[in-house]
Parts: structure tokens; sequence; C-alpha cells
């Protein structure tokens, strides 16, 4: 057991606030512990984790073979003594008020350990037993949730294809790529993809040439990302391959 878990106060040290352990004037170094109760029952529940990261931090600056584990371990041991006492205290007297809210305190804290708790140091049964459950319910809803997705997944998933007759696929590629610069009356575009790189995965994942899979890399040359693009990395279809232009409609009187 270390000589000094805790950093202590210093003398004189009046800040109402501080994570220190201890009294601003002289005190008996051997019953940090119960310092370091007392300190954490002023503390609220937000304050649980930067007071004992605090601590932490200086207990492992101190000792150079000083690990998480065993200063968790000192810590739940205090905290698992100090309940115990106050479960035992006599509920008939004066005190018993501030003894239950400081064991409401204690039981609070020793939440907050469980849940960084890496280790399962000195658990309970009981303690052990909740986890778990928290543990499987946690997983049941991720589970859940997961399996929602991947039913939405299913229901969009097709093995079908759309086949493009053989050697006119650059014909289909020539379509899309005037759908992307479609703009409507208001001069904004019909469509506009998240990225533009879905227009290939989806002629890639949906259609084929000639029943053949097409390469997702071969149809990523005639899709450029946007039109400030260097275009001498990709290809233009071929003049030969361009059949039909999309044109706006001709605007018919009611």
């Amino acid at each position: 057991m270390r000589p000094q878990y805790f950093k202590h106060r210093a003398l004189f040290d009046f800040d109402q606030q501080t994570n220190d352990v201890g009294f601003p004037l002289p005190w008996t170094k051997g019953n940090e512990d119960n310092h370091f109760l007392f300190r954490l029952y002023k503390k609220n529940k937000e304050q649980y984790e930067p007071f004992y990261q605090y601590q932490l931090n200086f207990f492992l600056g101190r000792y150079a073979d000083a690990s998480e584990e065993e200063f968790f371990n000192h810590v739940k041991q205090i905290i698992s003594d100090a309940i115990s006492e106050l479960i035992n205290k006599d509920r008939y007297t004066s005190k018993h008020v501030r003894e239950r809210q400081n064991r409401l305190k204690l039981q609070e804290f020793l939440d907050y350990l469980n849940s960084i708790d890496q280790w399962f140091i000195q658990s309970t049964d009981q303690e052990t037993i909740k986890r778990q459950l928290e543990e499987i319910a946690k997983l049941n809803a991720e589970n859940k949730k997961l399996k929602g997705e991947n039913k939405k997944l299913r229901e969009l998933e097709t093995k079908d294809y759309i086949d493009i007759r053989e050697g006119r696929h650059r014909t289909l590629y020539h379509l899309i790529l005037q759908i992307r610069e479609l703009k409507l009356d208001d001069n904004k575009e019909l469509v506009n993809a998240t990225t533009l790189n879905i227009w290939s995965k989806m002629i890639a994942k949906y259609f084929r040439a000639g029943g053949k899979e097409i390469s997702i890399e071969s149809v990523k040359r005639y899709f450029p990302p946007d039109n400030n693009t260097d275009n001498t990395k990709y290809k233009d279809v071929p003049q030969k391959d361009k059949h039909f232009t999309i044109v706006p409609a001709k605007k018919r009187s009611l």
C-alpha cells in the first residue's frame, strides 16, 4: 500500500472548490481517506469525473510504477467500506439524515466508478449482474437497430439488373452525363448527387453491358467530379455514341 494516493491541500489554501484533500491548516496525514470522502461529499454528479481524474493524474505522476487499476481499486475500496459502515449505522440518531445523504452520495459515486471499471474490481454479485443486464440491454438495442437497417437494405437489394445492348454502354453514359447538368425553369439543377461518384457506382451496380458486369473503374473515366476537373484524365463519350440529346420540352398553352 502506498503512503499517499491523493494530492494534499496546501497550507493556507482556503479554496472551497479545490480537488485537493485535507485542511488548509496542519492535519494528520494518516487519515487522508476520510478527507477524500469529505471532499467527495462536497461534489455534485457532474464533478465526479474531474475529481477522480485530478487525483488519478496526481497518483500516476507521483509513482513511476503506478497504474490506474491500482488507484481505482483503492478508491473503490474506500467507497465500498464507507457505504457498508453507513448501512450499519444506528438509524435512530440525530445524524441519520446526514448519514443517509452521504450514503446516497457514495452510491452515486460508486455507480460512476462502475461505469468506468475496466477490470471488474471487487464487484459484488449484484453489481456484476446489474452490469451484465445493462450490457445485454444495450447489445439488444443495438442488435434491433441493425436488424431494422438490414431489413431496409434487403428490401432495396436486388440481383436483377438492366442490360444495355452490347457495345452501347457509352450511349447510356452520355444520357446520364446530360441528366447531371439539367436545370429547371428556376435555373436550379434537376438532380443534385451528394457525391458525383454515385453515378459511376449506380451504373456498375445496376447495369450490365451485353449481360456482362461493368467495371466501376471503366465507368469513372467518363464521369469527372465537376466541370473544373482536369479533363485530360477523363474520356469524352465518342461522337458516334451520342445518339440522344435531352432538350427542354416545348411549353404548351392551356
